[in-house]
């Protein structure tokens, strides 16, 4: 049975979800005269001030994209020096994390990781588990694509260990994905000017608002983010349907 799409919120609404995707770290870097390092490593702090924006406007879940399946193709000392980060930033933020109530919660493909990382993801998720306040998912070795590959095989193994029967419908393959659980998305933005979704979150932007900002992800913060709150309600949601907006509805 396919799914129905959400109805749409009233447009004075503000996105709940909102997923990001981080671009401009190395730009940002070379424009300073730094190494790439240094455009990563300010890109944590912004992350930091980002989620610590997020909630005063209303939003309630951040998806990041942190590390892709196809980042493994990057030069070994970047790909080192970006788990490197994990490991910071989890030593330095989870504390906090979870003093202010935020649930981390990490999508993508477990295997294939450092030992130490697939620790600290699951001891990160563990300790935060219960944390209700605000959800904080941070897309790590994912791709959209790989995403939906992992839920068809998923559904495949359960048809042939007799746990599941029948086609394959919209509804079963969306359990089947790393993002299965959590909230819609409503905006998928990306930073630094370009404009595409570079398999982020493929199935879940099916009614997912975009938004393209010519902001080098190191300079994100809580002024970047009320401005794609204020774009995503100047938009007419209408998810397939007719305009919400009367006017428009009637011409």
């Amino acid at each position: 049975m396919p799914v129905e799409p959400p109805e749409p919120p009233p447009a004075s609404d503000g996105p709940r979800h909102v997923a990001l995707i981080m671009d401009g770290n190395g730009r940002w870097a070379q424009a300073r005269g730094l190494p790439r390092a240094m455009g990563h490593r300010e890109g944590v702090q912004a992350l930091k001030r980002t989620v610590q924006a997020a909630p005063a406007l209303g939003i309630r879940c951040l998806t990041v994209f942190g590390f892709s399946t196809e980042n493994w193709r990057r030069p070994a000392e970047e790909v080192s020096d970006l788990m490197g980060l994990v490991r910071s930033y989890v030593a330095s933020d989870l504390k906090r994390l979870e003093r202010e109530g935020v649930r981390m919660r990490i999508l993508g493909r477990r295997t294939g990781l450092p030992v130490d990382i697939a620790q600290i993801i699951e001891r990160t998720e563990a300790s935060t588990a219960h944390n209700d306040k605000f959800l904080l998912q941070v897309a790590f070795n994912y791709g959209g694509r790989a995403d939906i590959v992992d839920a068809a095989r998923l559904y495949a193994e359960r048809v042939r260990s007799g746990e599941a029967t029948g086609p394959l419908d919209e509804e079963t393959l969306g359990l089947g994905l790393s993002t299965a659980g959590g909230p819609p998305v409503d905006v998928i933005v990306r930073t630094s000017g370009e404009q595409r979704l570079s398999n982020f979150l493929l199935w879940e932007a099916a009614y997912a608002e975009l938004v393209f900002q010519n902001v080098l992800w190191p300079d994100y913060g809580a002024e970047a983010l009320a401005d794609v709150v204020r774009q995503y309600r100047d938009r007419d949601r209408r998810f397939g349907g007719l305009s919400s907006t009367p006017a428009l509805a009637a011409s």
